[in-house]
């Protein structure tokens, strides 16, 4: 392109090095070689290169020399190509996709807009090859191998859109339930936006079989569009397909260099799209720990036969691929008193909406409609406190149908365009089979507890909405996915357990414990290099790990103890005492809750 875009362009390349790994670029009238290697094989004889003029492709060439003056003052750039990927998943054991080289693989344009910078804007490219579900993990280690950004997947699974998210300002079918105006917006939530793998942009057609899930990276394609985004009176590429070959190695890790921070594990984390995420191998391993230190027992309810490994770690997945998230909390376990509520729940519930405003998610909580205006104060005191940053909706549902949830979830009632991404329920009264709610007593408490396990039964049979459920005892929303054994094993099971399942259930021996937990883990998974990128889609900086906001946005013992403080002021009781004081389940804050709250933060900030 021409010498006055090069310094613009190459800016543009640095900051979206996952699509356009540039390997170098020529001084002008030597546009033929780049400087740090030779080339060493061409291919002659058919066109070579597109022509673009002001921005459109006027046709192809079979050699440039016609427009050697012009070139006099060009520079060309050099960028990486996917099959040096190829090379790397055909040494892994996965066969080249056409073993006679006689087609050229296709490349999709998406949705996702890689930076701009200076007049050069264009959406993300990718390939994608179709990998069998046994050989995922392995071929996707043997890619990240290969070192740099343009190694790693940007997605694994479901190429298309997932649907319009957040309840959008002045929603009828939202402020009919809440009473409230709402300052949320529509948002979208972007997979890759291909809509057919039968309709490549450049190359042939992909097929992904039976048995096997499409994975995505980034192409140096994309800078096609850029070429033609920047509108230059005259410009050329390589056409697809035909590479340069150079002297140049590719920019593989060396041994020993592939440390736990950059092996990636890769976990489905949602069926309907089809979804995997991935993190390292240290960031899991983390957040397995704060697993582990929740799962305890202080109550001897017998919680340990509920634990279902890595719940906690798919479930923060799903959440950091969310734009919009739904909370719900409140347990009128104390029914013979005002307010009914337990002071296990919403602080735990607080903890987080504080993390993912932290990391400007959408977020809105729902509660009981006898309960807003507690939970209204409750809010508003933690904004003053310096708990929460801002305020957030509270919302209600007194249900009534299916239609009705839907249209609570979903714009216009339209399963095709959900509000939100993911719903969590954290301490949260749940249905047991015989349509009551129970407290740990065998208490029914339904006449206190508004129908929002509707909202999670409806989301089952939403695309692209997942759930998370918060216990401690099994009677809580979400926990139908351990339901048996509740019934096995925890006191008065067979009558309490919640039927109502989430994708995810997380179990810990105090609710309030496993939304800390969760705020952890989302900073653990932010802060971690190979799930940060996978995020991005390679395009764009990274986030600086431990990031400021990140860091003052995470559980403290000096933050849960203002928030159990406002609980106190508002006379909501222990569960499991009836205390009105600074105690949860009957343990006390000082001691046992505060040591929680700081294993967990010492856990989340060391270095590895």
């Amino acid at each position: 392109m021409p010498r006055s875009l090069a310094p613009a362009f190459e800016r543009f390349c640095q900051a979206n090095t996952g699509p356009l790994p540039l390997l170098g670029q020529s001084e002008p009238e030597k546009w033929m070689l780049p400087p740090q290697g030779a080339i060493s094989e061409t291919r002659m004889g058919h066109p070579q290169f597109w022509k673009y003029e002001f921005g459109a492709c006027t046709g192809s060439l079979a050699s440039l020399e016609q427009y050697s003056e012009q070139l006099k003052d060009m520079v060309a750039f050099f960028l990486g190509c996917s099959f040096s990927l190829e090379e790397a998943l055909e040494k892994a054991g996965l066969p080249r996709r056409d073993p006679a080289g006689h087609s050229q693989a296709g490349a999709y344009k998406t949705t996702v807009p890689c930076v701009t910078h200076a007049g050069f804007c264009c959406p993300l490219v990718v390939t994608m090859r179709p990998i069998p579900k046994d050989k995922l993990e392995g071929l996707v280690r043997a890619c990240c191998s290969l070192g740099g950004e343009q190694g790693q997947p940007v997605h694994i699974g479901d190429p298309g859109v997932s649907r319009g998210k957040g309840p959008e300002q002045g929603s009828k079918a939202l402020a009919a339930v809440s009473g409230l105006g709402l300052q949320m917006s529509l948002r979208f939530k972007e997979l890759l936006g291909i809509k057919e793998l039968s309709k490549p942009a450049y190359g042939d057609a992909m097929v992904c079989p039976p048995g096997e899930v499409p994975v995505f990276w980034p192409s140096p394609l994309t800078s096609l569009g850029a070429v033609s985004s920047c509108e230059t009176p005259l410009a050329f590429a390589s056409i697809p397909g035909c590479t340069v070959m150079t002297d140049l190695k590719d920019a593989k890790a060396p041994p020993g260099c592939l440390t736990p921070e950059r092996i990636p594990e890769v976990h489905h984390i949602s069926q309907d799209p089809l979804h995997y995420s991935i993190a390292s191998v240290s960031a899991s391993q983390k957040i397995r720990e704060l697993e582990s230190i929740i799962g305890i027992d202080p109550g001897n309810r017998g919680i340990g036969h509920l634990l279902c490994k890595d719940e906690l770690l798919k479930a923060s997945l799903s959440l950091s691929h969310a734009r919009s998230v739904l909370i719900t909390t409140g347990f009128p376990t104390h029914f013979n008193h005002e307010p009914p509520e337990e002071t296990d729940g919403p602080p735990g519930a607080i903890a987080l909406v504080a993390f993912l405003q932290a990391l400007e998610k959408e977020v809105a909580i729902i509660v009981d409609q006898r309960a807003w205006n507690l939970h209204q104060k409750i809010v508003e005191d933690a904004v003053e406190q310096g708990v929460l940053k801002t305020q957030i909706p509270i919302l209600t549902y007194q249900g009534g149908s299916v239609e009705a949830a839907q249209a609570f979830l979903c714009k216009d009632g339209d399963p095709q365009t959900p509000r939100f991404d993911h719903l969590v329920a954290i301490e949260r009264a749940g249905r047991a089979a015989d349509g009551n709610y129970y407290n740990a007593r065998k208490m029914n408490i339904k006449h206190l507890v508004d129908p929002i396990d509707d909202l999670f039964l409806a989301a089952k049979k939403i695309p692209g909405i997942s759930s998370t459920g918060v216990g401690d005892g099994g009677n809580e929303l979400g926990m139908g996915k351990v339901k048996e054994a509740v019934r096995r094993h925890i006191r008065h099971g067979d009558v309490i357990a919640c039927d109502v399942e989430a994708d995810f259930a997380v179990i810990a021996g105090v609710s309030n414990w496993g939304g800390y937990a969760l705020a952890c883990a989302l900073y653990i998974l932010y802060s971690c290099a190979v799930h940060s990128q996978y995020l991005r889609k390679a395009v764009g900086p990274s986030r600086a790990p431990g990031d400021q906001a990140w860091t003052q946005a995470l559980p403290s013992v000096i933050k849960e103890e203002k928030m159990l403080g406002i609980l106190v002021q508002h006379k909501v009781r222990s569960g499991v005492s009836g205390i009105v004081g600074m105690e949860v389940d009957g343990l006390p804050f000082h001691n046992t809750h505060a040591e929680m709250i700081q294993k967990l933060v010492d856990v989340t900030t060391a270095q590895v």
